[in-house]
């Protein structure tokens, strides 16, 4: 699949053009948060308390801290992130290889859903994941989520395990992916 480079514009759905950049000094931590509260809502309301649905500023700088934090905006306004670590380190007992990348706090602003934008931000996750030298990732998610862990089954993911954190109120659904190598140009 044809991607555009980092930092380009593409049309989602309806919407002008969304722009894709890495954090940088002068994006705010707390509009971040923001929008990680907002994209997790759904998932709070349905009693799944993500971590991301109530973390604190402090806690987003330090997840966002922990890796590359890219943000996607739509006429200035913070639309979606992921944050990409590469190597992940795994915790002891994690279900996954030792040696994988990881994403987390993948958010799409609720009216922006289903646009195209989070499977964009999904893509580039997986692209430096594998630019990095990595041929796998892992992530997880609540098993109760399952429309959240359908999607990611139909992009390739498969179950290797389940895990409990301590900060979420669900078994986690730990999945695997097999990244072609190199990236495929992101």
């Amino acid at each position: 699949m044809d991607r555009p480079p980092v930092g380009t514009s593409t049309q989602v759905g309806s919407h002008e053009a969304v722009v894709i950049r890495p954090f940088a000094e002068g994006h705010s931590v707390a509009e971040l948060t923001r929008l990680l509260h907002r994209a997790y809502a759904s998932h709070a309301a349905a009693g799944r308390t993500f971590f991301a649905s109530y973390q604190s500023v402090e806690d987003t700088a330090h997840r966002a801290g922990q890796g590359e934090c890219w943000l996607a905006f739509q006429a200035g306004r913070l639309v979606g992130s992921v944050t990409v670590a590469a190597p992940y380190d795994v915790p002891e007992g994690y279900p996954a290889p030792a040696r994988v990348g990881s994403f987390w706090q993948l958010a799409v602003d609720p009216a922006y859903q289903g646009t195209g934008l989070g499977q964009r931000l999904l893509a580039l996750a997986e692209d430096r994941i594998a630019a990095l030298g990595f041929a796998q990732v892992v992530i997880d998610t609540s098993a109760e989520a399952v429309e959240l862990v359908d999607w990611y089954r139909r992009r390739g993911y498969r179950a290797v395990g389940s895990w409990r954190w301590a900060v979420t109120n669900y078994e986690s659904v730990v999945l695997l992916k097999e990244l072609a190598p190199g990236g495929s140009g992101w």
